[in-house]
């Protein structure tokens, strides 16, 4: 009977995973991984419910569960590199971070001593033999733009049972076994803190340092802000520009083309056609590839959709002009449905 430790978050889509594995034969043992577990100001954080959900979950399934203390490694792992990247302008994806560094390097190589066969997690994604990682069956859903960094030898020993699933047949298994959360809310907030917004978050680690949003074109002072670099070029919301929220005068919206973290200045620009937003190439570095392949389909945010572009191992190339994204964020490439890997944004 071979042996499966799964990462169990508390949510519907892990405690399904552990449902499927159970039932096909496996030795399944739930693992609740406790990555963060510091309330911030009027954010109570959720990892005490969290656990309580999986542990419920494993009772109800009859499996074994335990819980790994990753708290420590988490913050020099996922949180400095974050606080680090914001640091230099850049905007960075801790849930990138947190697959590489954690849920499959150091949950998978702890697994892997304690005699597992393989991981799983309730990720919507697929693995093809040998070590192949695949788009999910539910393209809303799918996940691997986050797990594009881990590695093949992880990839060779984590089973996602969830992929092959839509998200509602997901939810309708859990309820037709009794799960009490078949319905739990999502987490949409930073990916370790819950809800609490990722701007309220670096507030706690980065310094306020107001300072001048200015158009573009002309230099004008149109506002104040508070740092540099809690803003991210391409936004449009939460710019208070002469006590309208992103709107001066005309109703058209501001959008941040350039920061100065020097100087501390956020510009902005009404222009969209504005050169600092739009490119058709992106350089990446940090490049992490499973495979190679020159016409492939790039992912710039998690359910975006898929772009064609040619890739020559560091710069992608775009037809069209594509909207910039941020640098720091992920590009991840597809040669059809197999993610090969991809790089952050220069």
């Amino acid at each position: 009977m071979p042996k499966v430790f799964v990462g169990m978050s508390g949510g519907v889509d892990s405690s399904v995973a552990a449902l499927l594995l159970k039932e096909q034969g496996y030795d399944v043992t739930g693992v609740y991984m406790k990555n963060w577990s510091k309330d911030l100001p009027g954010m109570k954080c959720p990892w005490a419910d969290d656990l309580a959900d999986a542990k419920r979950v494993a009772v109800k399934l009859g499996i074994d569960f335990e819980v790994w203390d990753f708290e420590k490694e988490y913050h020099e792992k996922v949180v400095e590199y974050m606080l680090s990247e914001f640091k230099k302008g850049n905007t960075p994806n801790p849930d990138v971070m947190c697959n590489q560094e954690i849920k499959f390097k150091l949950f998978f190589e702890k697994a892997m001593g304690r005699g597992a066969d393989f991981i799983a997690t309730g990720h919507y994604a697929r693995v093809a033999s040998p070590s192949r990682l695949l788009r999910a069956v539910d393209e809303n859903k799918d996940q691997t733009y986050f797990l594009y960094r881990i590695s093949e030898e992880a990839i060779a020993h984590t089973l996602f049972p969830v992929g092959e699933m839509l998200k509602p047949d997901v939810k309708k298994l859990a309820k037709e076994h009794g799960l009490h959360n078949a319905y739990k809310k999502e987490s949409m907030g930073v990916c370790f803190v819950g809800e609490v917004g990722m701007k309220d978050f670096l507030k706690e680690y980065i310094d306020i340092k107001p300072g001048e949003i200015r158009e573009i074109e002309s230099e004008k002072v149109l506002g104040v802000h508070e740092g540099a670099v809690f803003y991210t070029i391409g936004q449009r919301h939460g710019l208070y520009l002469s006590g309208v929220a992103g709107e001066v005068n005309d109703g058209l919206p501001y959008y941040v083309v350039a920061k100065d973290l020097e100087k501390n200045i956020v510009y902005v620009s009404k222009n969209l056609n504005d050169s600092h937003i739009w490119t058709k190439e992106l350089k990446l570095k940090d490049v992490l590839m499973r495979g190679e392949a020159k016409d492939v389909l790039v992912r710039l945010r998690h359910r975006a959709p898929l772009i064609k572009a040619t890739f020559d191992g560091e710069t992608l190339h775009f037809q069209n002009e594509i909207k910039r994204p941020a640098a720091g964020q992920s590009a991840v490439i597809y040669d059809g449905e197999i993610c090969l890997g991809g790089g952050i944004i220069a």
